[in-house]
Formats: structure tokens, C-alpha cells, sequence
């Protein structure tokens, strides 16, 4: 069988994170790590274990490369995915799909245009127990939708000391909890339910009005102690902390929270979907259970077990019973989706893994969230 070459771009958190689910897919191979800076690119590859280092241009010009993962910041998602396609690769971006609506409508347009496979790495709805939740809802288990309560809890921007791109919105774009994780939780709402979000009403916080950027790079000092010399304080303009009301298309209601800013919340994100016959609670740090609530027999816990799932949950489940399985799982199960499209050299017409035009979607639900909370008023999605 013809190996299929990727190429990633980015060497952060997240890049890596494709590179080790990518691995453990059988007939691909990650031939091409890029970076603006061709020596980290250098240095991060022979690092991973990765045959060549390119810049991004560069990385284009390869023949042999098939697919492009783009894993940088957000304000390079748009140029880089325009560039990979009009190269005639396969992209699969990171979320969001661009910083701005116009951006996003673009590539969507672009990716009908070339037919080219391209993807938004909406991970989450890879859980076997969000695909079980989704599948149990489309049988009827759930019965009608009455109410949705979400949360996506962290605590990496807990300490005013703590600083990342994501804070700067000329890299990130003019909203930092939403669009980084609020979007997960939203999409895997609208994907677990049915539903559709039509009105929002939002309220932000940032906690921290003012933050200590460090002056030289984190690598340079890592384990010493700062001295306040190694600070600049800079102001933020993005919010720790979000609330949002939410209407939905069948006329009943939710609301989700989203912060990064909770101390001990290391990645929390939790769902509870209220209906007619049953309540699902699911969290993505007990990721392997599923709470079903009942009001006339007793209340159920399921846990997974490809034999006691639906077939569509159990085709996202590579073991028994009893082993779990996490996070770095939900990657290697969507790209086994998004790359059985890739070995038949076109989009599907009606794709399993989230596409651009999900990407798209969220970017627009978050810009009108945002608009939301500068109005203080309800907005149509």
C-alpha cells in the first residue's frame, strides 16, 4: 500500500500531538516539519524524529507531500490553509478556522472549488462516549431536548504571571476563552444534540487587567526563579472568564461557561443534556463514563465497552473493555477518518469529521457571542 506523506506546520503543543496520533495510523508517514524559523524547524525535527525541515514555502514546493496539518496561531490558520490548498494538498487545520468570518467564508469557498479533503480539528467529538451520547439521541433514548448545561474549566492562565500567545489578539483574535475552548464545547454540543444554537447572550470577565510578559523566551529560564526584571507588564483585552445564555432551534434553552482561570481545573469540559426521558452527563476528564439520569427506575452509569455501544461508538473504541482510552485517542480517531477520504483523493459528500464549513460555523457563533457581550443584548446567530 502507497504511503500518504503529511507535512506539519507548527512545533508548539499541539503540532506534536498530531505528529503522535498521525503515528499510529499505519500507512502514513509525517515526512515534513516547518516553521518561520528554519532552525528551530531543524532542531524540532531531528528532536521528532522527522526526516526534513522546510519553511512553510518550501514545504509547499515538496511533490511527494499530500496532506498539510496546520498547528500554528490562530491568525496563521487563514493564510496557511489558502496557501496548502491553491498547492493542490490536503488540509487539516487547527480550530478556529481563521480570526475573521470573511477568512473562514473564503476557505470554505475554496476548499468546494478544489474538492481537496480539509478538516478542523474538532477532537473532542472523537470521545467514543460523545459519538455513544449522539447515537443514543438520534435513536430516541434522550427522548426531547429540554435544557443544555456546559463547562469548559482550566487553569493554565490562573496566576497573573502566566502568559501565552493566546493573550496577544493581534495572534489570536478578539476573543481568547470562547474561541480557544468555549468552540469545542460548542461544537460537540450542537454535534451531540442535534440542535442548533440561534440566539446568544454573553457576558465576559478578565481577570487579569494587566499581565507579566516575560522578556525572553520561557526555555531561557525554565526551573530558575524570575526576578521582576524579566517582566514587562502589558494590558489584556480578552476575556478569563465567559457566561452565555443560549436559544436553540427547537425554542428551548442552555447556557455554557467557559474559563481558564480555575484553579485545579486542569482540562474540564463537562456536559449535562436534560430530556424528555433521560438526563447524559459526561466530562472529559472521566472521559471512559457516561451518567444517565432517570426519574422512575434508577439512575445509570455506562461505561466503555465497545460491546454495550452502538456501532457507530464502537467503531471510534481500539480496545476491550476496561482499557481506556483518552485525549491523544481522539486524534488518531478522527485522522483514521479524515485520511480514509485523503486515500481516495477527494472530500466526501457528506464527510464523518468536522470540515471547514464546522470551522466556519463556530467562528461565526463565537463572532456573534462577542458581539453580544460588547452590546450586553441577545444576538441572532
Amino acid at each position: 500500500m502507497k504511503k500518504i506523506k503529511a507535512a506539519i506546520v507548527g512545533t508548539g503543543f499541539i503540532g506534536p500531538a498530531h505528529l503522535e496520533a498521525l503515528r499510529r495510523i499505519p500507512y502514513l508517514e509525517v515526512t515534513a516539519l516547518c516553521e518561520v524559523n528554519i532552525e528551530l524547524a531543524k532542531a524540532k525535527s531531528e528532536l521528532l524524529g522527522i526526516p526534513n525541515a522546510y519553511t512553510f514555502e518550501e514545504m509547499l514546493q515538496q511533490p511527494d507531500i499530500d496532506v498539510v496539518h496546520i498547528c500554528t496561531p490562530n491568525f496563521l490558520h487563514y493564510s496557511q490553509s489558502k496557501a496548502a490548498l491553491m498547492a493542490g494538498k490536503h488540509v487539516v487545520c487547527e480550530k478556529p478556522l481563521a480570526t475573521k468570518i470573511e477568512e473562514a467564508e473564503e476557505l470554505v469557498a475554496l476548499a468546494k472549488e478544489t474538492g481537496l479533503v480539509n478538516a478542523v480539528h474538532f477532537n473532542l467529538r472523537y470521545y467514543p462516549m460523545v459519538r455513544q451520547m449522539k447515537t443514543m439521541r438520534e435513536k430516541g433514548d434522550l427522548g426531547e431536548i429540554y435544557s443544555i448545561m456546559g463547562s469548559y474549566l482550566q487553569d493554565w492562565l490562573f496566576l497573573q504571571t502566566d502568559y501565552n500567545w493566546r493573550l496577544e489578539p493581534d495572534k489570536s483574535g478578539d476573543s481568547r476563552a470562547i474561541a480557544d475552548i468555549g468552540s469545542h464545547l460548542l461544537d460537540l454540543t450542537e454535534y451531540v444534540t442535534g440542535l442548533k444554537i440561534t440566539e446568544v447572550m454573553a457576558d465576559f470577565s478578565t481577570v487579569h487587567k494587566t499581565r507579566l510578559k516575560p522578556l525572553k523566551p520561557i526555555e531561557t529560564y525554565s526551573g530558575k526563579m524570575l526576578q521582576e526584571s524579566d517582566y514587562e507588564e502589558v494590558p489584556i483585552n480578552t476575556e478569563d472568564h465567559a457566561s452565555v445564555l443560549l436559544r436553540f432551534d427547537n425554542g428551548n434553552k442552555g447556557s455554557v461557561t467557559v474559563s481558564q482561570v480555575n484553579a485545579g481545573r486542569k482540562n474540564r469540559l463537562n456536559i449535562e443534556i436534560a430530556g424528555s426521558k433521560s438526563n447524559y452527563e459526561w466530562c472529559s476528564e472521566k472521559p471512559n463514563e457516561l451518567w444517565i439520569g432517570k426519574r422512575e427506575t434508577a439512575n445509570q452509569h455506562l461505561m466503555k465497552d465497545p460491546a454495550l455501544f452502538t456501532p457507530e461508538a464502537a467503531g471510534l473504541i481500539s480496545f476491550p473493555g476496561g482499557h481506556n482510552e483518552g485525549f491523544p485517542d481522539t486524534s488518531k480517531q478522527m485522522f483514521k477518518e479524515v485520511y480514509a477520504a485523503v486515500r481516495e483523493g477527494k472530500q466526501p459528500e457528506s464527510p464523518s469529521f468536522p470540515t471547514f464549513e464546522d470551522g466556519h460555523r463556530e467562528l461565526l457563533i463565537c463572532e456573534r457571542i462577542i458581539e453580544s457581550h460588547k452590546k450586553q443584548a441577545w444576538v441572532k446567530i
